[in-house]
């Protein structure tokens, strides 16, 4: 019998996914220790799924001796290679609560695992992650690894401003009712699959909850890095490609997450730091082209090139649009905009004509400062004017 506290009820059923490819030397002790592990410190109904993703040696044959000696252990069998299929396919059959997957190494410490399932068992989050780069995780890695993990996940949160710290750790827990809406939008079946699946889940508006992990690096692993790397940096700008042109929506109906109501301070923190990047850039670029042409043509420039970024960049991260609704309206908000700060920008630089390229930066930075307080009141109360800003 498995542990029962006032935790659980008799339909909560957290299933474990193993994908497994060539694991014969340790499938059976793992899923030993794990079974054990969980027999005693899970309140709740658990079972073991062990996916063979087109082994060639004996891990098949072990996986399906341990499915007739432990009652909680069940196999699937796949033909093909891919841990991100092999999830996929247990995820998208589970009758459980909540799916989660680690892998049969173990690096990660079990002690972490109530903590992962706990928040979504609550409903509090959709998904839980392990994180080896939270400052409270204890990890024990090459450098090379540890290197590469970073500027992996520095890459993502740079480009793609998430939340999450660590998209990679093999340790994750999804409801599985929202695991029945975000798979099929998933493309990826190998080692990408993870980051889609969180990029694609906070692109939606659903809640990632971390866990911070003791992890020991494994000296066996089948990780190829330079193939990864390259396939995750693939993955990364298709995933930019789909945001950017206003895909990757899924429809989550009652699992959807509406926004908080007058969220005023964070827009507008949120508006500056794009603000001073977006300056930043333009000062630059000003400073770089006004010995090469006329400030008004360098403000022209300037502007052409900063403003439609600055404008999707709110767009996604200030005001929260991820969706081609109302894209028109919007559009053409930003081209009023950009003409608008051309004019009064050309107007005071072809005043100061004369003057030193000092103080024609001046001028220029003066009206792209000023302007930025009429474009959040604009952008605000009129583009992407939503209940939440009522």
């Amino acid at each position: 019998m498995q542990p029962r506290d006032s935790l659980g009820t008799d339909e909560e059923l957290v299933e474990i996914v193993i994908p497994v490819f060539n694991e014969a030397p340790v499938l059976e002790a793992q899923i030993q220790y794990l079974s054990k592990y969980l027999g005693t410190s899970l309140p709740f109904r658990w079972q073991i799924t062990i996916v063979d993703n087109g082994s060639t040696d004996d891990t098949l044959s072990i996986a399906r001796k341990l499915e007739c000696e432990l009652e909680f252990v069940k196999v699937m069998a796949l033909g093909h290679k891919g841990r991100g299929g092999a999830i996929r396919a247990a995820w998208m059959q589970s009758e459980s609560t909540i799916c989660c997957y680690m892998d049969v190494d173990m690096s990660t410490g079990l002690d972490a695992f109530l903590p992962l399932v706990a928040p979504l068992m609550t409903h509090h989050s959709d998904i839980a992650i392990g994180s080896r780069l939270s400052r409270t995780s204890n990890v024990a890695r090459s450098p090379k690894r540890e290197l590469i993990s970073r500027l992996y996940n520095f890459m993502i949160r740079t480009f793609f401003a998430v939340r999450f710290t660590d998209a990679q750790c093999g340790f994750k827990a999804i409801r599985t009712d929202i695991a029945r809406k975000l798979i099929p939008a998933i493309r990826d079946d190998n080692w990408f699959f993870d980051t889609e699946l969180l990029l694609v889940a906070e692109h939606n508006g659903l809640r990632i909850h971390e866990v911070a992990v003791d992890w020991i690096d494994d000296p066996d692993s089948r990780v190829h890095i330079r193939s990864t790397a390259l396939e995750d940096i693939r993955g990364l700008y298709r995933m930019g490609l789909t945001f950017l042109c206003g895909r990757g929506e899924v429809d989550l109906g009652e699992h959807h997450r509406e926004p908080l109501k007058n969220d005023l301070g964070r827009q507008l923190i949120s508006f500056a730091k794009i603000g001073t990047v977006s300056t930043s850039l333009s000062v630059c670029l000003f400073l770089l082209l006004m010995n090469q042409m006329h400030p008004v043509l360098a403000n022209l420039v300037v502007l052409a090139v900063t403003t439609p970024l600055n404008f999707w960049f709110n767009r996604r991260f200030t005001f929260g649009h991820r969706t081609r609704s109302d894209r028109r309206r919007q559009i053409w908000t930003a081209v009023s905009v950009f003409l608008g700060l051309v004019v009064i920008s050309s107007f005071f630089l072809v005043l100061t004509d004369e003057s030193s390229p000092e103080v024609s930066l001046l001028v220029a930075l003066t009206c792209w400062i000023s302007s930025s307080a009429i474009r959040f009141a604009l952008l605000r109360s009129f583009v992407f004017r939503t209940e939440r800003n009522l």
